[in-house]
């Protein structure tokens, strides 16, 4: 039989039977070899679909999500046909989102601005006008949708990403489900993304949850934490499992506790109506610093499944014990004015936004225990805060120190605690700190430090976090996005603290520039402990 050529009269020209081709295609994408999971010598590529993003003119849009997506393009890792509708207020036409989109890129992408590329994902951009309660509005929504399908080929692959407040959640899932976009037909596929917070408390979590799950199946939503995204979080399951130097010692009879620390140089900025009465135990630690511990403390998995790997985190956060005494064994600060990086800043009472009465803390410092054989007796420090001495976010595996020591103390006076330093920003890399000998005559101890470095180990610069989330989702694969019972777990163990707060704990002042207030030094005091100097 003789192929058609390409361009014959019986070629279909026509854009509805292109599209019905490339569903096709989708239909059999997991036969394809070129997208087998096993076969590394080609990244996956997304099969055909769409997104659909709510909130696309905020700041997260604008910086991460939309740079995240050209960047993709720019990799080859979306389809040809990539399709992104665009929801909000704004009287644009399609013409004008595509330019705000191009802005966007341009300012924000880490890979360069190809003309080529732009002008392929820029003739699959929408933009759909209207209210998040505006039936009509969804109406014309289901009808763009229908038309990516048709032109694009989308094959009736939608996600729908949800970058707006959860007050608004109710709303959009009501609107979605009475438009049947929720709905997949058979073979395709829809999803939802969800943005933390996923909550400010165990109870509203839930809540939340109910409503998005009576739209979507579970596993059909996304819950994006984007430090989960961040290359040296994942390397934290290389460095420790497939390594056998260090796993041998990751326990209680060599580690004499853990620091995870997230600190930020900068104020709350333009968030001051959403940072206050929301504080940073529940803007960071309940969802960024808990997953850190949970990735630094939990059991080898039998596999990097989804599954799999989500059991190992759970048992994590169900062995969680909070101290007895919280007065003693937390901490809590608000910055003042002063000094940092040569500027005079304000402190957070000053802020544009903020009441002069507000409690709200900028620090937060907790100490966590493990029910487990591997860490009982290694307590676990999480500290966090803004308008701190520098920004970086590290996790500190601290030794005991030798049980024995054949040197004068004067030979040991300088030397400190081994250590596993891993840096999961803005230095991404990690440190070990050993005690060696100095030249010389004397015998003299002191640290020394070995380093690893991203930048000068790999030729290849790492992908921002949004990217490696956004295309994970695209391909269905969940292994980094949390489920509701790692939510509902990680609440139940801050909602003590922060209740505890709110009754006996105003937040203490610190300076701006400095490492937190006086109570978060005492508090590691108590334990015959320091904090680390980043």
């Amino acid at each position: 039989m003789t192929p058609t050529p390409i361009g014959s009269e019986t070629e279909p020209r026509n854009s509805e039977s292109i599209g019905q081709r490339l569903a096709d295609v989708s239909a059999v994408g997991a036969d394809n070899p070129l997208r087998d999971p096993r076969d590394r010598r080609l990244p996956l590529i997304v099969g055909p679909c769409s997104m659909v993003m709510f909130g696309v003119t905020g700041d997260l849009a604008k910086k991460k999500l939309l740079p995240a997506i050209y960047d993709l393009a720019n990799r080859g890792l979306l389809p040809p046909a990539f399709g992104l509708v665009g929801f909000g207020r704004r009287e644009w036409s399609d013409d004008d989102f595509a330019d705000y989109v191009e802005e966007s890129v341009r300012a924000g992408a880490r890979t360069p601005f190809v003309e080529d590329v732009f002008a392929q994902l820029r003739a699959g951009l929408r933009f759909v006008t209207g209210a998040f309660d505006d039936a009509s509005a969804f109406e014309r929504l289901t009808e763009v949708v229908g038309e990516l399908d048709r032109t694009r080929g989308t094959g009736g692959n939608h996600a729908f990403y949800l970058s707006i407040p959860p007050s608004a959640f109710p709303d959009v899932c009501e609107q979605l489900a009475n438009s049947g976009l929720n709905t997949p037909r058979d073979g395709s596929w829809r999803r939802v993304v969800i943005e933390k917070p996923f909550g400010h408390d165990l109870a509203s979590a839930r809540e939340l949850n109910d409503v998005v799950e009576k739209v979507f199946r579970p596993e059909d939503v996304f819950r994006i934490d984007h430090y989960l995204g961040k290359e040296t979080v994942q390397n934290i399951l290389a460095f420790r499992f497939a390594n056998q130097l260090f796993e041998p010692v990751w326990n209680a009879n060599y580690v004499d506790h853990v620091q995870i620390t997230m600190a930020e140089d900068i104020g709350i900025g333009s968030r001051a109506g959403y940072y206050d009465g929301i504080g940073t135990a529940r803007d960071v630690i309940q969802n960024h610093l808990l997953q850190l511990l949970a990735l630094t403390a939990m059991e080898e998995p039998v596999s990097f499944d989804a599954a799999d790997l989500r059991t190992e985190k759970e048992k994590v956060f169900k062995a969680i014990e909070l101290p007895a005494d919280l007065a003693q064994h937390t901490a809590r600060g608000q910055y003042v004015g002063g000094w940092q990086g040569g500027e005079l800043v304000k402190g957070y009472l000053e802020e544009e936004g903020i009441p002069a009465d507000s409690t709200t803390e900028t620090f937060a410092a907790i100490r966590l225990d493990l029910a487990t054989r591997r860490w009982a007796g290694v307590p676990f420090y999480l500290r966090a805060g803004k308008r701190l001495g520098r920004r970086v976010t590290e996790i500190a595996v601290v030794f005991r120190r030798a049980p024995f020591l054949p040197f004068r103390d004067t030979d040991t006076a300088d030397l400190g605690q081994n250590a596993i330093v891993i840096r999961v920003q803005p230095d991404e890399g990690v440190t070990i700190r050993f005690g060696s000998k100095v030249p010389g005559t004397q015998m003299e101890v002191r640290d020394v430090t070995m380093d690893f470095a991203y930048g000068s180990s790999f030729t290849e610069e790492s992908p921002e976090a949004y990217e490696r989330l956004i295309l994970d989702m695209l391909l269905g694969d969940p292994p980094l996005f949390p489920r509701q019972q790692e939510v509902e777990l990680s609440w139940q163990i801050l909602d003590p603290i922060t209740e505890f707060w709110a009754q006996h704990m105003p937040p203490a002042p610190y300076r701006a520039g400095t490492w937190g207030p006086e109570t978060a030094y005492e508090m590691l005091a108590r334990d015959g402990r320091t904090w680390r100097r980043p």
